[in-house]
């Protein structure tokens, strides 16, 4: 059998791959959960159809989530994850010998572990192996609610604004994430892509500028995603990703990255024309 999954981005585009078996299929009480075989991007999640990561490319998004905010920042020892059930952000966010705590507040725990059982490439320090990460099973605007003043990086690590992420995009929200960063904090959240949701980033700047000093967007080039252009949301009290970074830092890291390094994070702030534009406003 001849079997495909294609993703509409559009009502007249989209992405098609070769699926040479499936995993996984099931729905939680949140979304559908599916991971499957792919020819050419190895396995796949989707949520509600949509792609999440593959193994092919997900060292992508997972560098440059976390990457630019940990360099930035000059001692993150506690970091939250919002979202991100496949674990690979923690991955990332581990390599770091500073970290002390790494906390995963993921909504759905089928996602955590269907990622530890079928990702594991991803889901490596979210089985139990490292002692500083704490897994929380909740809702992410609650969990933060409670924990005021406790994070030196928060990441959003969330789906698209639909379902049980479409609080995550929100004014009430980034307020909430505002508080539970220390006096010096910063927030990177995922922003959808510059060349098909304008719209959507252009509310998500605005109700972001209004509640932190320094707002920022930054770019990676992801294949599986919306055109592959994407982008990511800088969002600090205090740092500027560009003016504060610490370079010879980034340069002397004692682990190995496949996309990020220090030149790439001072040009991934140097956005296309269109996308500063649209944010600008």
């Amino acid at each position: 059998m001849d079997l495909w999954y294609t993703e509409k981005h559009t009502d007249h585009s989209g992405i098609t791959l070769r699926i040479k078996k499936t995993l996984f299929s099931g729905k939680s009480p949140f979304q559908q959960l599916d991971i499957v075989e792919t020819e050419d991007f190895g396995r796949m999640m989707l949520l509600d159809g949509l792609v999440m990561v593959t193994e092919r490319d997900e060292f992508v998004y997972h560098d440059m989530i976390t990457h630019p905010a940990l360099f930035t920042h000059p001692a993150p020892k506690n970091v939250l994850v919002i979202g991100g059930g496949d674990g690979g952000s923690i991955r990332e966010i581990v390599k770091h010998p500073g970290v002390e705590q790494a906390v995963l507040c993921e909504i759905d725990g089928l996602v955590i572990e269907k990622s530890i059982a079928l990702l594991p490439t991803m889901a490596c320090a979210i089985d139990g192996s490292d002692p500083r990460v704490t897994l929380h099973v909740d809702d992410g605007i609650a969990y933060i609610r409670e924990h005021q003043n406790a994070f030196d990086v928060i990441l959003i690590d969330s789906t698209d604004p639909i379902g049980p992420a479409v609080g995550l995009f929100e004014e009430e929200f980034y307020r909430l994430v505002n508080g539970a960063l220390k006096e010096d904090g910063i927030m990177v959240a995922q922003s959808e892509s510059p060349f098909y949701h304008a719209e959507i980033q252009r509310a998500m700047y605005r109700n972001l500028r209004a509640v932190f000093p320094i707002v920022e967007m930054y770019q990676a080039f992801i294949p599986t995603y919306p055109s592959g252009l994407w982008s990511f949301a800088f969002a600090s009290k205090r740092y500027h990703p560009v003016d504060d970074f610490d370079r010879q830092r980034a340069a002397s890291r004692p682990f190995a990255t496949r996309y990020y390094n220090e030149d790439l994070h001072l040009g991934a702030f140097m956005l296309p024309t269109f996308a500063r534009e649209n944010i600008s406003a």
